[in-house]
């Protein structure tokens, strides 16, 4: 691991790439861009640096794309349709940083719920990196079908303040065994060229609902995605349509196409329909809530330990919502919980469908 410490942060701050946000009593900064060797989302607390998670790059070929990528033997761990956090302790208090560098609320409100972080009192330097997935989520509209309820965090990579890099592998694993981490599940161990066992791999994957599998090796992470991935999102996201780029759709078509190909799908019965009954039933259920609800919304559901955690959640949302509304809807406490229900509103395809439906003229 390299070391990537306060220097290489200055650069950033001269380059005006960071921004001061505050939580609480603490004051941190942001990269708000990748910049070389500073991926957006790195954080100074205290005078720590702690790195963004990098991009991780995509194969859509799996034979082809392990063979190419990889030049000996790798592991593969699941893929988990959650959203991103690093959880380091600052100062005496454990923190979960979102992937665009903001402390998160939800998160950092349950970690005292989601892992046990007696691991950073041995080594107070590791970061943890970690999928929070569930249907209790304030981010994400989709989740795993194997989390029922509430969120559950997985441990992925771990890292180490002021460098850069991961830890390896056969320690991260060490580790997490010996601390009871909560994991994704690891696949195993497979060379490049063991396409029987990956793809019985990717089977066990798809059985059980889950998203695809990233590839590890030393520094190297890649990621592949099943093709009912690409349907989900699709799905999920046809509500959010006139918000997100048009390319968001084209790529997930593409991957669907791709997948299917491979696997000798791509003229199964059923297959053109499953992709126009993505797009088709998630606008049907949006036209459907449009007409009950007057507008098109999402509603969100999640518990938090304390009332100013589910405060600053709001505000944080309401920060980094761009265009969509939220809005809330209520908080109660009730069973020990602080339950917030609040709602993403999308201002656009509400505009368009106010007037479509009611004969107007849209400039398209």
């Amino acid at each position: 691991m390299k070391v990537h410490g306060p220097e290489s942060f200055e650069r950033a701050v001269r380059r005006g790439r960071v921004q001061w946000l505050e939580h609480a009593d603490l004051r941190y900064e942001r990269v708000t861009d990748d910049l070389p060797g500073l991926p957006r989302g790195t954080v100074r607390l205290a005078g720590r640096v702690i790195r963004g998670y990098p991009h991780i790059g995509r194969v859509y070929s799996l034979a082809a794309g392990v063979q190419r990528q990889f030049g000996g033997p790798f592991w593969a761990e699941e893929k988990i349709n959650g959203y991103n956090v690093r959880i380091c302790r600052i100062q005496g208090r454990d923190l979960a940083l979102t992937r665009g560098g903001f402390v998160c609320p939800f998160t950092t409100d349950r970690l005292p719920d989601l892992v046990d972080t007696a691991i950073l009192d041995s080594d107070p330097e590791l970061v943890l990196c970690a999928e929070v997935a569930g249907p209790e989520n304030p981010y994400l509209e989709g989740h795993p079908p194997f989390v029922a309820e509430d969120v559950q965090l997985f441990v992925f990579d771990l890292m180490r303040k002021d460098r850069s890099g991961f830890v390896d592998l056969e320690e991260k694993y060490d580790l997490a065994a010996r601390w009871g981490l909560p994991q994704v599940p690891v696949y195993g161990r497979f060379g490049p060229a063991d396409t029987r066992g990956l793809e019985g791999a990717l089977a066990r994957v798809e059985a059980r609902g889950g998203e695809g599998l990233v590839f590890k090796a030393d520094q190297v992470r890649v990621k592949y995605v099943t093709g009912a991935a690409a349907l989900d999102d699709i799905r999920t996201h046809v509500w959010n349509l006139m918000e997100l780029p048009p390319e968001y759709f084209v790529q997930r078509v593409l991957r669907l196409g791709l997948f299917l190909d491979e696997h000798g799908r791509i003229h199964e019965p059923g297959a053109r329909e499953a992709l126009g009954a993505a797009f088709l039933d998630g606008l049907a259920a949006m036209l459907e809530h449009y007409r009950a609800q007057g507008r098109v919304g999402r509603l969100f559901g999640c518990r938090l330990r304390e009332r100013a955690a589910a405060e600053a959640l709001i505000e944080h949302l309401q920060h980094a919502a761009g265009h969509v509304q939220i809005r809330t809807r209520s908080l109660l406490h009730r069973n020990g919980w602080w339950h917030l229900e609040f709602e993403r509103i999308y201002p656009v395809i509400n505009g368009i469908l106010h007037e479509a439906l009611r004969g107007g003229v849209v400039v398209d």
